[in-house]
């Protein structure tokens, strides 16, 4: 009986998506919106980001400049892009798909080092772009992706990311049927002149094409919708079909992007020029969530109280894009609009907790060193005695334990020896290990990071949190901290009524502590803003939303 003839398996195909005339106008979430348009679609699709910093990670960059770092399961420091990526296709994005140009020529000097090119002399040209392309196949393996979307970060004409532009040409030459480019490009509206511009973008594309590489889409990011003038000019000047220049305005959340592309058919494009077609037409759980988010029932005001803000005299969020995100989706899920305000600690510490009455609910993030720190135990004294939810993540932790031995237990001058290496009462001290690295000055990738175990107390709020999507037992939490809570307390802590209510498998590292008698009051050393989404929101962000709308 002869054999039933194996199914062929698809070649890979790649998106490339690059950015014109400046940064920061959303090559991220159009990544993110494309991959999320294409599973819809019925195909396997992952995300890369490449970053043009000679960084080898993410984890050393100052993230008002930079933005956050985002943690990955496998614990890997990332750009804030691969967080959107795994908010969009709800599901977990590894190492493989995150490159820097450090972290690609300190691979070919290795190699170099090792032997690996056989004598041959090592260039720039063609050895750098091959290292590009064996890194993006790694991340194809990896994922098991059909259709994999590259962003690459900057803009083009950049010196910095040549490199990257030539290994994707590279790709194209060799396969053009598989390989596509989409330059996401800013056409500017000025007040003065009341007219969309589209010249800027003709520059990009004219350097895109400088690189050999001609864009298959335009989206045309503005605050306003494209008009059919200006999409003629750009099909006529920049050589691309009218269909294919996508409009791309302003819009109320991020997640309305895909269901904006979806108008313009822009998947079913996407698919059509690689030969493909959509073997389903499934974007309706996205859709019913957008629907959610776009009709809340009521509102609820939280303050974030933090130190990564201020840039000259502007106030940027990038740095807690992660809690602001978690926080939309516990709002979606309580059919809520949060809205949040931003409290520099250094403002509390001058100006007193007054400031503090209007908010329903109080959030203290992540945060290194001492400067802010005295205005966060001050937040934070005020949210326990004042029975105002109160939700500490990881340092936002540590100053709970703080605030909680100075003021409770009467621990006078207990801290954290990151920030007091002399205090009599190392509430948080370092970890083991953490020292040695310390003395040797290697910060970058040494702290505690990715994905680790946390066994829920049972009857704590945590548990009851948890339990109420499903979880219960021993869960998962992403991490990133030197520092922790010190077990030496740990009897005076509980005895106060200051609750451990997660921990390591093994008993030995508090991950999570509360206080019972409050309507919220929970500070944990992980991170679980990581791993919210929106159509899988995290328990303790959803809880602690309606406890803010409880109080309010």
């Amino acid at each position: 009986m002869a054999k039933k003839a194996s199914k062929k398996k698809m070649p890979t195909k790649y998106i490339f998506v690059v950015g014109g005339v400046m940064s920061g106008v959303g090559k991220g979430v159009t990544t993110a919106s494309i991959a999320r348009i294409l599973t819809g679609k019925g195909y396997n699709v992952s995300a890369i980001k490449v970053d043009p910093y000679v960084n080898v990670d993410a984890g050393t960059m100052n993230p008002i400049e930079h933005g956050e770092v985002f943690v990955t399961e496998d614990g890997d420091e990332t750009d804030q892009d691969i967080g959107n990526y795994e908010r969009f296709l709800n599901k977990n994005i590894y190492r493989e798909n995150y490159m820097t140009t450090g972290r690609v020529y300190l691979s070919v000097i290795q190699k170099e080092r090792n032997l690996e090119y056989g004598g041959k002399c090592v260039q720039v040209v063609p050895h750098i772009p091959m290292e590009v392309r064996e890194r993006i196949e790694r991340a194809v393996k990896k994922t098991g992706a059909e259709i994999m979307v590259i962003e690459i970060g900057g803009t083009v004409g950049e010196y910095e990311n040549l490199l990257f532009l030539e290994a994707a040409r590279y790709m194209h030459m060799e396969n053009p049927e598989d390989v596509q480019f989409v330059m996401v490009s800013y056409l500017p509206v000025p007040a003065k002149i009341g007219e969309m511009k589209t010249k800027p973008t003709q520059h990009a594309v004219r350097s895109l094409n400088g690189a050999g590489i001609q864009p298959d889409f335009i989206v045309a990011r503005s605050v306003v919708d494209i008009d059919e003038p200006r999409r003629k000019k750009i099909a006529i000047f920049c050589n691309v079909a009218k269909d294919d220049v996508i409009s791309a305005p302003d819009v109320r959340s991020i997640y309305d992007i895909p269901l904006n592309f979806e108008k313009n058919s822009l998947g079913d494009n996407i698919l059509k020029k690689f030969g493909l077609k959509p073997r389903k037409k499934d974007l309706d759980d996205w859709k019913k969530m957008v629907n959610r988010a776009n009709d809340p029932k009521d509102k609820v005001t939280i303050g974030i109280v933090g130190k990564y803000f201020a840039t000259g005299d502007f106030t940027l969020s990038d740095s807690y894009i992660s809690v602001i995100e978690a926080l939309k989706h516990a709002g979606m899920a309580n059919r809520a609009k949060v809205v949040m305000e931003w409290i520099n600690t250094d403002e509390v510490e001058s100006k007193g907790t007054a400031m503090l009455k209007k908010y329903d609910g109080i959030i203290v993030p992540q945060g290194w060193g001492s400067r802010g720190s005295e205005g966060k135990i001050r937040t934070i004294q005020y949210c326990r005695e004042n029975k105002v939810p109160y939700f500490g993540l990881c340092y936002g932790m540590q100053m709970a334990v703080i605030e909680f031995a100075r003021n409770v237990l009467k621990f006078k001058d207990a801290n954290s020896e990151e920030v007091d290496p002399k205090t009599k009462y190392p509430v948080i001290h370092i970890m083991p290990g953490q020292k040695e690295l310390l003395a040797k000055k290697q910060y970058g990738g040494t702290i505690r990071l990715g994905g680790w175990p946390c066994q829920i107390i049972p009857g704590t709020h945590l548990a009851k949190a948890y339990k109420k999507l499903g979880k219960e037992g021993v869960i998962s939490e992403r991490h990133r901290h030197r520092y922790e809570y010190n077990n030496e307390f740990r009897e005076q802590f509980e005895k106060a009524d200051l609750k451990v209510c997660g921990t390591s498998p093994d008993g030995k590292i508090v991950e999570a502590v509360e206080i019972t008698n409050h309507p919220f009051f929970i500070g944990t050393q992980f991170h679980p803003e990581y791993i919210s989404r929106p159509l899988d929101p995290h328990p303790l962000f959803v809880e602690f939303v309606k406890a803010c709308l409880k109080k309010k």
